[in-house]
């Protein structure tokens, strides 16, 4: 009878998912953003590459089952590598979510429970994500970024609304799923040129034109290209402006008397007064007071002597012997030859310097 041979500790071949390397431990995994309930399905593909990396799929995905026979020396290799990727999933989910998973005992059980309360479809944020995706401009962004953001908001929704995968176990001839699927991406090339800037419409015209249509790799490469060749980066604006005004060297000009900007103490208007070229006239002046309802003030006697009327030196004489005739006065004659004489040099006399001596 040949000698019963020990069956070998899985765990030491470092290809065997049972494997724990030294560095592995609770916390060696963790995922960011953390499970909160609405990110389920970007956690879920997160913690799957995770656990992938570290040959751990097959603990929450039903490929290795319980060890029937507690002394197998793989039982102890499951167990401890059950507990492990228990522990990585509690460190990746909210604290209320992994208080409800703490008493579970296997991983695969606590695997299944999150997605059977998470990952049911959400009709309200399948509606948010077309809203958005049809939305979505390019504007200020590059079309990296832009690229980059379309992308998140689309593979978010291809995970509400999967297209499906033959099951079929014969192959079939009609090739309806692959049409299904070139459509499927011929929506996300059209929705990524539709949303770029106008400086882009040469390039999306050719590209629109191409038969058949390129994937959309190809795509975001034949537009890149045209913007780096074009240093089509979209700037603000007001930054534009701000950046002339500074490429220009001048320093900013401020009044040292008023504070303002735009001119110097040597223009000052509030200190030196309007030029003589910017000065109202007397007449614009007069003619705005008396549209205004305001009556204009005479400042001397000059203004006011200007715009009474006058007589002539004649007409003066005799007014004044018509004065003598009722005023019968040598002072009154004396004052009138006086106010003649100093008429003004047109030889007329205004009617109130006649009247002003009486």
């Amino acid at each position: 009878m040949p000698p019963r041979v020990a069956p070998t500790d899985p765990s030491s071949d470092q290809s065997s998912p049972y494997y724990v390397h030294p560095s592995d431990g609770p916390s060696s995994v963790k995922v960011s953003p953390i499970l909160t309930g609405l990110n389920y399905h970007s956690w879920h593909r997160s913690m799957r590459c995770a656990r992938g990396g570290k040959l751990k799929l097959e603990f929450v995905d039903g490929s290795i089952s319980v060890p029937a026979d507690q002394f197998d020396p793989s039982f102890r290799a499951w167990n401890r590598c059950n507990m492990l990727v228990h522990s990585w999933i509690l460190n990746s989910v909210s604290e209320s979510i992994a208080q409800s998973l703490i008493f579970m005992e296997n991983a695969i059980d606590v695997w299944n429970d999150l997605r059977e309360r998470f990952s049911q479809s959400d009709l309200v944020r399948i509606s948010e994500l077309q809203q958005e995706i049809y939305a979505m401009k390019q504007e200020s962004r590059t079309v990296t970024e832009f690229y980059s953001d379309l992308k998140l908001l689309w593979e978010e929704l291809e995970i509400y609304l999967p297209i499906p995968n033959c099951s079929c176990r014969i192959r079939c001839t009609c090739e309806a799923m692959r049409q299904a699927r070139t459509n499927h991406t011929l929506l996300y090339i059209v929705r990524f040129l539709t949303g770029l800037n106008e400086h882009f419409s040469m390039v999306k015209s050719q590209i629109l034109l191409m038969d058949p249509l390129p994937p959309m790799n190809k795509v975001f490469s034949l537009v890149l290209q045209h913007e780096r060749q074009g240093n089509f980066y979209p700037t603000d604006e007001s930054k534009a402006l701000l950046n002339a005004a500074k490429s220009k060297g001048f320093p900013p000009r401020i009044c040292t008397y008023c504070g303002k900007d735009n001119h110097i103490v040597e223009n000052c208007f509030k200190k030196y007064g309007l030029p003589p070229h910017l000065r109202p006239k007397p007449s614009t002046v007069n003619n705005a007071a008396l549209e205004g309802g305001i009556e204009a003030t005479p400042s001397s006697s000059s203004a006011s002597s200007s715009t009474s009327p006058t007589i002539t030196q004649d007409q003066a004489l005799q007014l004044i012997s018509l004065l003598q005739n009722s005023f019968p006065s040598q002072d009154l004659a004396n004052a009138a030859s006086n106010q003649v004489d100093s008429n003004d040099f047109t030889g007329h006399t205004s009617v109130n310097q006649v009247v002003s001596f009486l």
